[in-house]
């Protein structure tokens, strides 16, 4: 879940390139930074403690650089300090490391016994130091990463730096992101498109186990034989404009207005009235959703609809569990795999599992060419563009738009109507977004405990919503059905305790609005979030949303969740970006 980037070139200073990408990668980590970079032929690291700023304020710009690294940390294996950040260096190599060596340990007991001494309690230097070990043997810097990738075991990505050969720039990766971005006189590596967008479009995917030797003029990728490769360059679709904050005091509140956009662009890729674009899915009779975090509550959300619509029984299951539970398959079965960077490592070890079993998969991903969807039988791709903040907005939007298409496809419905609808719901997202909430906001942002309630399919939206709360806020929230709190829950309501309780579903009302009184009259602090013009005593705020057909209405509901808990995290003063312990792409296990 760190973020990496490298630059090698003719053109430009690479401290400042790697800088930039580093600050573009920042919602990947934010524990520590730092930066390795060639000078007279000697390699100079810095590295700080804390966020890339802490890194920049030790660093001379006016030193001229044609190759560096960069690395921004979220701490897996020593905690968030100055030893255990990256880069680290042993005898002639260099490395930053996205990802987990799982046989770290032994590996660098091995290593001890050879005389090798440690600074850090990473596993990122112990894979330093077994590249050199390997070297001082074979003198082949090729050779030494080949060997190396077949003893590591776990994930991940490489930029190395050695010191015998410092007109190449060296990529080696498995399972954790790396792309390879191509230039002019010169070439970059990074974790994400973000860092070197300001730079180039054109890209190329290094697959598992594969090493690129980079130097400005050309890329050469080898496989596990050491055999040259070819490789297709593609090019992004977005801008460099997309990955920047436009004037919004944060990109969680960009991210949020740009969802009229992102849902009418995920629609038209794949509907305008027919289908289009679209697997076959129609020959399957069972379902398995597997995800994680809110990719995993919009496969609630998909889950609610394809049983109700499509009549297809649907298994929803976090990804970090299925792997290890007997699940029941037939030649019927699709599961779908849900990851916005299509890089989850639970979610892509999930993949591989069920493909060892000959089990069709479905990929729903927004990275075109990420492991995920390479692997997948099917692809629909989320068109979110970009997204910086940690906490996912517009990205959970466009996944829970594909399973209302994928539903509109498996009951066959593309009626007139629900396209008058689909074509009206942008507008609908710009009024809901333009709603001033800072008025139920400044009530609650002060409790330390709040509750959604909800039934059917508001509790799958609640879900979402409480997560969105709790993790850029740091208030302890809770989802539950709201028929579910009598048996419980309710012990812990007391006076001017904030409960938000949804309610789309007019069949629904009654036994909803019960419950919502049974919290009330125990001093509840009731946010009531409702398509029905019902009035009554039972709440202290009421949102009003647009009721749309039961397909699309999710879409339109979690948006006041959203930027509740945007408003609550800012007069809370958090870092709403980037929330502490927290970083983008899960890519570790």
């Amino acid at each position: 879940m760190c973020g990496i980037t490298g630059y090698i070139g003719k053109n430009k200073n690479a401290i400042n390139v790697v800088i930039n990408g580093l600050e573009s990668l920042e919602y990947r980590g934010y524990d520590s930074a730092g930066i390795a970079y060639v000078l007279n032929n000697k390699v100079n690291i810095i590295k700080e403690q804390g966020k890339i700023v802490n890194l920049k304020n030790k660093i001379d710009f006016n030193i001229q650089s044609n190759l560096a690294i960069g690395h921004t940390r979220w701490a897996t294996h020593g905690e968030p300090n100055q030893i255990n950040s990256h880069p680290h260096s042993q005898g002639k190599f260099t490395i930053v490391h996205n990802g987990i060596i799982e046989n770290y340990l032994e590996l660098k007991q091995e290593l001890i016994e050879n005389g090798y001494k440690f600074k850090s309690s990473t596993d990122t230097e112990v894979a330093c130091t077994y590249m050199d070990f390997i070297y001082s043997k074979n003198n082949n810097i090729l050779k030494t990463l080949n060997e190396v990738s077949k003893v590591f075991r776990g994930s991940y990505a490489f930029g190395i730096i050695c010191e015998d050969d410092l007109d190449n720039l060296y990529a080696l990766r498995k399972t954790s992101p790396l792309i390879i971005a191509n230039g002019n006189n010169e070439n970059y590596i990074a974790s994400d498109v973000p860092a070197i967008l300001r730079y180039t479009n054109k890209y190329i995917l290094l697959d598992d186990m594969e090493i690129a030797k980079i130097n400005s003029d050309k890329v050469v990728v080898y496989n596990q034989n050491l055999e040259i490769v070819k490789k297709e360059i593609l090019e992004f679709e977005g801008s460099f404009e997309s990955s920047m904050k436009c004037g919004y005091e944060h990109f969680m509140l960009k991210e949020i207005h740009e969802e009229p956009s992102v849902f009418k662009n995920t629609i038209n890729a794949y509907f305008d009235g027919d289908f289009k674009n679209i697997p076959d899915l129609t020959k399957y009779n069972n379902i398995h959703i597997v995800a994680c975090g809110s990719a995993y509550h919009a496969g609630l959300v998909g889950k609610y609809l394809i049983e109700k619509y499509a009549n297809i029984p649907v298994y929803v299951e976090v990804a970090s569990e299925y792997r290890y539970k007997h699940n029941f398959y037939d030649k019927d079965t699709l599961v779908i795999l849900v990851s916005q960077s299509g890089e989850t490592a639970d979610t892509l070890a999930s993949l591989r599992m069920v493909k060892e079993k000959n089990i069709d998969t479905l990929s729903i991903v927004n990275v075109v060419g990420s492991s995920i969807a390479r692997e997948s039988k099917y692809v629909i791709y989320t068109k979110a563009g970009c997204e910086i903040a940690v906490a996912t907005t517009k990205a959970y939007l466009a996944q829970i738009s594909v399973f209302a298409l994928i539903t509109m496809y498996l009951s066959n419905n593309k009626s007139k109507e629900i396209l008058e609808e689909i074509n009206n719901i942008p507008n609908l997202l710009e009024e809901i977004i333009n709603i001033d909430y800072k008025n139920i906001s400044s009530e609650i942002y002060q409790n330390q405990n709040i509750f959604f309630i909800g039934r059917g399919i508001d509790y799958s939206i609640c879900m979402e919503g409480s997560l969105k709360l709790k993790e850029i806020s740091y208030i302890n929230s809770v989802a539950y059905q709201a028929g579910e709190l009598k048996h419980g829950t309710i012990s812990l309501i007391e006076k001017n305790t904030p409960v938000v309780a949804l309610c789309t579903d007019d069949s629904l009302l009654e036994k909803t609005i019960s419950n919502i009184k049974e919290v009330k009259a125990r001093g509840a602090k009731v946010i009531f979030i409702t398509t029905s013009d019902i009035e009554g005593d039972f709440y202290d705020f009421k949102v009003n949303v647009p009721k749309v057909n039961e397909l699309l209405q999710p879409i339109i509901t979690i948006v006041p969740l959203q930027l509740i808990a945007y408003d609550v995290a800012k007069l809370n003063g958090c870092d709403i970006d980037k929330p502490r312990n927290l970083a983008k792409s899960v890519t570790v296990e």
